[in-house]
């Protein structure tokens, strides 16, 4: 029976035989599907890799293509746009598009746009922000990274009329800040800069202080370096009507933190405290002085005036000039020394200021300081 089986096979055409193998049991199918999923995968990835992984000419050739199409152009390099008006148009659906090389490329636009026509795109602003804090976000880094040299652009253009849309901008600039991708760290920090740079420091800073204590220390460390940069922008009396008391706490309570770069840029900020307190408490010390001295030094001509009153010395002249320099030279000049450098103690104001704990801290930072100043010179 078995012969007779396999008799029946032999004598069965090939066609027949074919399809009664591939209805026993579908094997191969799942291979093909499977090659054709890699060889997807392969393309889709070819793009993004660096040229070296590949040695196949073909892959070479998308690699290329992905390289010009992410390209990273310096802000002095870009070139301005051909339609202002078409662009715009097309503006934010660009941005909001699902295709990510698109993506770039009207991220490019809103660079240029800021550049050569910030006026143009200044009413589309409130559009414009969230979709670059979106690409932000992507965790592609060709996009994340086009997206975070827009924002410092966008800066330098628009500076604080983008003050009331920064929160959002700002918190992915300090989370990009402090990740491990090198060039989109490094990019992130120009951003912060440019930022620290174009934005008002009276505007910023209260922006910044909601990150000082944040529960992430990366991002507290990279608030600390902006909020210490931006201190020195607001000058003498900036400083003197943000509150030099509120700012020495804030630097205290930095000194503390988790990482070096908090505790360094505290100790920075502490130092240009003190100058700026110094610059404020040394002119009282001076001018005060000067006020009671020069009113009797004026009159000290009247050396000159000796002989007219020589003849009449008799007379009520002795009495008159003995209290005029006793009054003006003793008493005025012994007490206001006293209460000035008691007000002008940067030692005072810290212990008046901070805790115990933290005012020895801050004693201790801005001594050695400038000890180290002291031993330089």
């Amino acid at each position: 029976m078995s012969g007779q089986a396999l008799k029946d096979l032999n004598t069965m055409p090939a066609s027949e035989r074919k399809n009664d193998n591939s209805n026993k049991g579908n094997f191969t199918k799942p291979h093909s599907e499977n090659g054709n999923l890699e060889e997807k995968h392969r393309k889709a990835t070819a793009s993004v890799v660096e040229p070296v992984m590949s040695g196949d000419e073909s892959v070479k050739t998308e690699v290329e293509v992905g390289n010009i199409e992410v390209e990273y152009i310096e802000s002095e390099n870009l070139n301005d746009v051909e339609d202002v008006d078409m662009t715009l148009k097309a503006l934010l659906t660009g941005l909001d598009s699902k295709d990510w090389v698109l993506v770039c490329e009207s991220l490019n636009d809103v660079r240029r746009i800021s550049i050569f026509h910030k006026e143009s795109m200044f009413n589309m602003l409130e559009n414009v922000i969230p979709l670059i804090v979106k690409s932000l976000k992507n965790p592609r880094s060709a996009l994340c990274k086009t997206a975070i040299m827009t924002s410092a652009d966008v800066f330098s253009a628009y500076s604080d009329h983008i003050i009331n849309s920064l929160d959002p901008l700002l918190l992915q600039l300090l989370l990009k800040s402090s990740q491990d991708k090198r060039f989109v760290c490094e990019a992130a920090e120009r951003a912060l800069i440019a930022m620290t740079a174009w934005l008002s420091p009276i505007l910023l800073l209260p922006k910044l202080e909601t990150y000082l204590k944040h529960r992430n220390p990366r991002i507290r460390a990279k608030a600390s370096m902006c909020f210490c940069r931006s201190v020195p922008r607001l000058g003498v009396e900036g400083i003197k009507a943000y509150g030099i008391d509120k700012l020495i706490q804030i630097a205290a309570s930095q000194l503390s933190d988790q990482l070096p770069e908090s505790r360094e840029a505290a100790r920075t900020l502490l130092l240009e405290l003190q100058t700026v307190y110094e610059k404020c408490s040394v002119p009282t010390q001076t001018a005060v002085p000067e006020e009671d001295s020069v009113p009797t030094q004026t009159p000290v001509p009247e050396e000159d005036s000796v002989p007219t009153q020589t003849p009449v010395p008799a007379e009520d002249s002795v009495p008159t000039q003995t209290p005029v320099p006793a009054e003006d030279s003793v008493p005025t000049q012994t007490p206001v020394p006293e209460v000035d450098s008691e007000m002008g103690s940067w030692e005072h104001f810290c212990q008046s200021k901070l805790s115990r704990l933290s005012a020895q801290a801050v004693l201790r930072v801005t001594n050695v300081a400038r000890e180290g100043i002291a031993l330089g010179s």
